[in-house]
Order: C-alpha cells, then sequence, then structure tokens
C-alpha cells in the first residue's frame, strides 16, 4: 500500500547557519538510505520554499494564476516521501523516523491511484 508523508515545517533557512543545514541535509540523508534499504521509498522530494509556489484556480470558468501558495501560513509543505509499505502502522512508524518531525508535523496519507506505464493503478 503507498502512502505519502507531507512534510510541514517552519520557513527557516535563511535562519539557519550553514552547520545546522549540513545536519539536516546528512539525517535526511541518512534517513532516506534507510527506506531504501528497508525496499519501501518509492520517491522523496524536497520543494523549494514556498515563495516560489504558484497556485491555479479555476473562478468561473477563469483561470487565475498567483504568485504564492494558497494558505497564508507560517508553516510550508516542504517534502514528500512515497513510501509502499504493509499498512498505516508501517508508515507511521517511518514517518515517527523522519527528521523532519523534529521541526514540524507529517502528514500520513494514502495514495487512492497512482499510475504506472501510463496506467492509473488502485492503491492497496
Amino acid at each position: 500500500m503507498r502512502y505519502t508523508l507531507l512534510m510541514h515545517y517552519p520557513e527557516v533557512a535563511d535562519e539557519l547557519d550553514p552547520a545546522a543545514i549540513e545536519e539536516a541535509q546528512r539525517a535526511f540523508a541518512s534517513y532516506t538510505e534507510t527506506l531504501e534499504a528497508a525496499g519501501v521509498l518509492i520517491s522523496a522530494e524536497v520543494l523549494q520554499p514556498s515563495s516560489s509556489t504558484t497556485t491555479l484556480r479555476l473562478r468561473d470558468g477563469a483561470l487565475q494564476v498567483q504568485d504564492g501558495p494558497f494558505a497564508d501560513t507560517k508553516d510550508q509543505l516542504g517534502g514528500t516521501l512515497v513510501l509502499d509499505v504493509d499498512d498505516l502502522d508501517a508508515a507511521i512508524e517511518w514517518a515517527r523516523q523522519a527528521p523532519a518531525l523534529q521541526w514540524g508535523a507529517i502528514e500520513v496519507r494514502p495514495g487512492a491511484v497512482y499510475t504506472v506505464a501510463g496506467a492509473w493503478t488502485p492503491n492497496g
């Protein structure tokens, strides 16, 4: 079963010293190496700051393109990991080990469908 770990945490990169950033990068590298070794990691992505976000909406049939995130918040969606594990308990256990949990919340959400070679496949 696929689960996506959505990592939400404050945008503090500008406030961190280079040593703290390097430590976080090492922690994430170790974490993803562990996920890879366990055979559960499908993908991982750290996102650029929310200031680089573009949000699209359709209002009364007209496309609106807005710079910035869809919500005014101090936290950002900072990255995602997609795991293939047996169940929610396993996904929670992997999320518990994520370095990002030290800085904010991790949302664990099961996928509904995903694509393989262009075909939609039900999750689970």
